[in-house]
């Protein structure tokens, strides 16, 4: 924490920063808030958000009281905290007078408004919830309820003119593509006018979840598929079936972006999670690149501790990945899904496999050590052992090979298959969008925002912009007409993608409801396995409970 006049937020790789007091500045690693504190703390009671309510009344609290079915602010609370609470839509929240006592609370919290009926259990006059055999986590009650309107996106320009917002992450690259291609679709249109709002990725969640908390919902919001569902069936998101033309989009990959026969969002451009590979550090270990057709899991292993050893220890053959899209590949080698319905379809017994692959890369040197392993799991490309040539493989999006290739100062790098368990009938590979445009439901604006969104996935000049950085271009014809703009490493993902259609599954559709924090429980748990904290059969467990838990809601 840093204590001072208003102190500047720095910007630390891998963390976040938030306020509790106009001179206090919080320094947390990314994805550590109040808001994921109160979701694993709900999903390890069993409790649905539903039934839980937030109290707070500094910025910090802001994730939380948008995470809470019922979210409170106290009257003496941050300006900033009761204004959101006050505009929030389709959840339930409020003001509280701050001299409101215990007693009026208790009283109040059972005469609240609750959420519609979702089959779940309710809490009747004498304090008890119906059905679940839970107590609430807490039980409050409105004294005063302050109701306010704001106006939700975008407005009128400085010309009278249509104004859009349009909310992505990304790096400093991606910024300067998209304000270009901003300033393309402004000729094009120029009675819009299209403000971008940027945002780092390690905070880009929470910044949304606030920003739709308080009803100030961009126009525009890039999404990835493990958030869809939940905004989609929040009400959050709007229909564009008939809105944006997607002749052009493979079939496949467009109906991940369709939840309950809407089309809620569009594809951005396609990538596959793979393995990126340094020839160079091959050669200078005495290696040869695998033969990635038949290549399995034990001979990975054997293969990254042989280059560490012939490197004496300069060169690692692999840099470690915990991302759920590893483990999906993993588990549908072995006929396995990771989301069956609602629940979790991975089975204890891969992930304990999983976690024990992890292990055996530490164990025999074939990855650095378990510390070191995590950390560089939480960088961004240019911090990689890439950037520095200290490995030969790692496991990263198939559009983040140009991002590697600059960070390694232009070295040439490929992308291989991902290894097989021995008995796989399929390699697990899947073709997923890089993520997704999508339009909000109260934009004032709908008819302008879906035709930003037409140009930039349909318009052959957006796709010269921006070319690879949101993933290969969906739109079939795009991809054509750019490819020659490619740059060489770019092309080179083009090849791969080509060479593995075959044999590649059907994409996954979007998870369910709040599998948003999927990717932190799995993290959390695969922690606790390498530092032997807890054992692979008492993680896999609670892993299973946790994540069935958070699903459920």
């Amino acid at each position: 924490m840093l204590i001072g006049s208003r102190p500047a937020a720095p910007d630390i790789p891998g963390t976040v920063t938030t306020r509790s007091e106009a001179t206090y500045l919080e320094i947390l690693p990314a994805g550590a808030t109040k808001g994921a504190a109160l979701r694993a703390l709900a999903a390890a009671e069993g409790v649905p958000l539903e039934e839980v309510a937030a109290v707070g009344d500094n910025p910090n609290d802001l994730d939380m009281i948008a995470a809470a079915g019922l979210g409170v602010a106290v009257g003496d609370g941050h300006p900033d905290v009761r204004v959101v609470v006050r505009t929030r839509r389709g959840d339930h929240s409020v003001v509280v007078s701050s001299d409101v006592h215990d007693a009026d609370l208790h009283d109040a919290g059972h005469r609240a408004v609750r959420p519609p009926d979702r089959n779940r259990s309710s809490i009747p006059p004498g304090g008890e919830p119906v059905g679940s055999g839970k107590k609430p986590l807490m039980a409050m009650v409105l004294a005063t309820v302050v109701l306010a309107t704001t106006v939700a996106c975008g407005g009128e320009g400085a010309g009278g003119g249509t104004e859009l917002r349009f909310f992505y992450w990304g790096s400093e690259a991606r910024r300067k593509m998209t304000e270009e291609a901003i300033r393309k679709f402004e000729e094009k249109h120029p009675d819009i006018k299209v403000v971008g709002e940027f945002s780092g990725f390690a905070d880009y969640y929470e910044t949304l979840a606030t920003k739709v908390a308080a009803d100030e919902a961009p126009d525009v919001i890039t999404i990835e598929i493990r958030g869809l569902r939940e905004y989609a069936e929040r009400g959050t998101l709007a229909d564009l079936t008939d809105a944006v033309d997607a002749a052009d989009i493979d079939a496949k990959v467009l109906a991940t972006g369709t939840i309950g026969g809407k089309r809620y969002a569009i594809p951005t451009g396609v990538n596959a999670w793979s393995l990126v590979v340094d020839p160079e550090a091959f050669r200078k270990a005495g290696q040869k690149l695998p033969d990635d057709t038949k290549w399995t899991w034990d001979e990975y292993a054997s293969l990254a501790a042989a280059i560490t050893a012939g490197t004496g220890g300069r060169i690692y053959g692999a840099q470690q990945a915990f991302n759920p899209a590893f483990l999906q590949i993993f588990a549908a080698q072995r006929g396995e899904r990771f989301y069956d319905g609602n629940r979790i379809g991975v089975s204890p017994r891969t992930l304990k496999a999983w976690w024990a692959l992890h292990r055996k890369l530490v164990d025999t040197k074939g990855s650095p050590g378990v510390a070191r392993t995590v950390e560089l799991a939480a960088q961004n490309v240019d911090r990689s052992l890439f950037a520095t040539g200290n490995v030969a493989m790692g496991m990263w999006w198939s559009n983040e090979l140009g991002a590697i290739s600059k960070a390694a100062g232009g070295k040439q790098v490929g992308l291989l298959r991902m290894p097989k368990a021995g008995d796989a009938a399929s390699g697990g590979m899947f073709l997923q969008p890089a993520m997704f445009y999508t339009v909000a439901e109260r934009s004032p604006h709908r008819a302008a925002a879906a035709a930003f969104i037409d140009f930039m996935v349909n318009d052959p000049d957006a796709g010269g912009i921006v070319l690879s950085d949101r993933g290969l271009p969906a739109n079939a014809k795009v991809l054509a007409a750019v490819t020659d703009k490619l740059p060489d490493v770019d092309k080179k993902t083009v090849a791969f993608l080509k060479e593995v259609a075959g044999e590649l599954t059907d994409p996954p559709s979007a998870p369910p409801k709040l599998a948003s924090a999927m990717e932190d429980i799995l993290r959390r748990y695969t922690h606790e396995v390498l530092f032997g904290r807890m054992s692979p059969d008492a993680a896999a467990q609670k892993f299973v409970t946790e994540a069935n838990a958070s699903i459920a809601g």
